[in-house]
């Protein structure tokens, strides 16, 4: 059965398929995210949460917060 299954996910990748959930936030959305995070009102506070950045999205903070800090992983490397 095992075997079986390991063909099937075989073909599938070869057809151009792989598993998992599509991303909740494509790679158009993650730089206005990351501009709107960084954007400082004038007493030099942030001007948008984290909270209000997820609400205008339709995302849940978290999946804000995994983006900006894999957005940091790849500015540093």
């Amino acid at each position: 059965m095992s075997e079986r299954t390991r063909d099937g996910l075989a073909a599938a990748r070869a057809r151009g398929r792989t598993g998992g959930q599509k991303p909740k936030l494509g790679p158009r959305q993650v730089a206005p995210t990351r501009q709107m995070y960084d954007e400082l009102d004038e007493r030099g506070k942030r001007r948008y949460t984290v909270e209000a950045i997820a609400a205008e999205f339709g995302v849940t903070r978290p999946t804000i917060y995994r983006h900006l800090s894999a957005d940091t992983a790849k500015m540093e490397a």
